[in-house]
């Protein structure tokens, strides 16, 4: 079954389309500093090369970057960056994976699909709600990419793909390691964030779990390593929670997150960033809103050696991103009862950008103001203070911050 993968995977059609999405995914370059950009004209020179190393099961990855960025619970995310070439060599044997693997996938699974999204599954956990399933279980795996489990990856591919050629590649891009300060970390587990492949990877390993939770019969909903299951009392769910655990721990060799997981209403858990209320409306979840008002704090810092117009457009990409994704709340108003509070924010930021009580007056006079109100400019007041007097908000006022592009959250849903 599937014997014959890698003449389909270095196919001039698919080769062709696999440039075209690495390109449009951009991305850092990896070890040797290729650049996306780069890539087309690497290919032309060497592309015939790698097509052969591929077909003769010869051709061996990088490693990947090692790169670490913060979660926003603490801790850090591992993330590893393969080489432009090794993005371009996973995408096209991706672009020839997924379409087996997709038909055999669970429908309770939304992340990493094709037509499928977190939006979809709130919707999908929502609906559970609605039907009764008044209890979640709220699970969360421990580092899941870092702890999977090669034999038992490999071992579930193998059941579907008999190309050996493919089954060898994958395995040594599981193996390639990460070169960590100039020395080359081996991995003897885990699949590295940061490839194209590595999400299908996750899926396909993941696969056991979700076909369990259905033998069960379980109401469940998956995203990545997020997975909520729905049932009607309190007891079930801590026997859920319990069970399935113990499930993950023998079968996958994986283990719950403790201080993430756990029991309870859907309104006291939250999911994918999101709450169901008891009124079966979508909200943005408490701990998101406590992160996107640490993030304005740290966009409008004052001393960012920045330009006023950078400030700008990396709050704008920001929030553009931000509200892109929690447009699907349904009550708002946990996020715009803060607007006052960012363009205060704003206020602030550009009051110390102007330094001295001259500057502070030059810039108020070019906003319109005139009179006693330029005495402000002198004042001993603190910057978070003076941002809400009246002089500041009739200078910096919100049509004025509308027009200039500093948005909040209410501006672009109007858009």
């Amino acid at each position: 079954m599937y014997e014959n993968l890698m003449e389909q995977a270095v196919s001039r059609e698919n080769a062709r389309s696999a440039l075209r999405a690495v390109q449009r995914n951009q991305g850092a370059a990896g070890i040797d500093g290729m650049t996306v950009k780069q890539l087309e004209s690497h290919l032309r020179q060497h592309g015939e090369r790698v097509c052969a190393k591929l077909l003769a099961g010869t051709y061996t990855p990088s490693p990947v970057r090692r790169v670490e960025i913060p979660k926003p619970n603490g801790g850090t995310r591992r993330l590893g960056i393969p080489t432009v070439m090794d993005r371009f060599v996973q995408q096209v044997l991706l672009q020839v994976l997924q379409p087996i693997w997709e038909p055999l996938f669970s429908e309770h699974r939304y992340g990493f699909r094709p037509g499928r999204s977190a939006h979809d599954a709130v919707r999908v956990a929502r609906e559970h709600v609605r039907q009764g399933k008044s209890w979640v279980v709220d699970m969360d795996i421990t580092s899941f990419f870092d702890r999977v489990h090669h034999d038992i990856l490999m071992t579930r591919i193998g059941r579907v793909v008999r190309d050996k050629r493919v089954l060898r590649l994958i395995g040594k891009y599981l193996r390639s390691g990460a070169l960590v300060e100039g020395v080359v970390v081996a991995s003897e587990e885990g699949t590295p964030q940061g490839g194209p492949l590595s999400p299908l990877l996750a899926n396909i390993y993941l696969d056991a779990l979700d076909k369990e939770l259905e033998r069960r019969g379980l109401a469940f909903v998956r995203y990545a390593d997020d997975c909520n299951m729905y049932v009607s009392s309190p007891r079930a769910a801590e026997r859920v929670l319990a069970s399935v655990s113990q499930w993950l721990a023998c079968e996958l060799r994986l283990e719950v997150n403790a201080t993430k997981s756990g029991v309870g209403r859907p309104w006291e858990r939250k999911f994918l960033g999101f709450r169901i209320r008891t009124d079966l409306k979508i909200e943005v979840a408490p701990p998101s809103v406590a992160r996107f008002k640490t993030k304005v704090r740290e966009l409008w810092r004052s001393c960012q050696s920045l330009s006023s117009e950078r400030l700008r457009e990396n709050w704008r990409a920001f929030v553009r991103g931000w509200w892109g994704y929690y447009r699907l709340t349904e009550d708002r108003r946990n996020v715009t009862r803060w607007e006052g509070w960012i363009r205060r924010h704003i206020r602030k930021c550009f009051w110390l950008r102007w330094h001295d009580w001259r500057g502070r007056q030059r810039k108020l006079r070019l906003l319109g103001v005139r009179g006693h109100g330029l005495r402000v400019a002198s004042s001993s007041k603190g910057a978070w203070r003076i941002a809400a007097s009246p002089v500041m908000q009739q200078a910096l006022r919100n049509a004025i911050l509308r027009r200039h592009g500093f948005w909040v959250p209410t501006d672009l849903a109007l858009t």
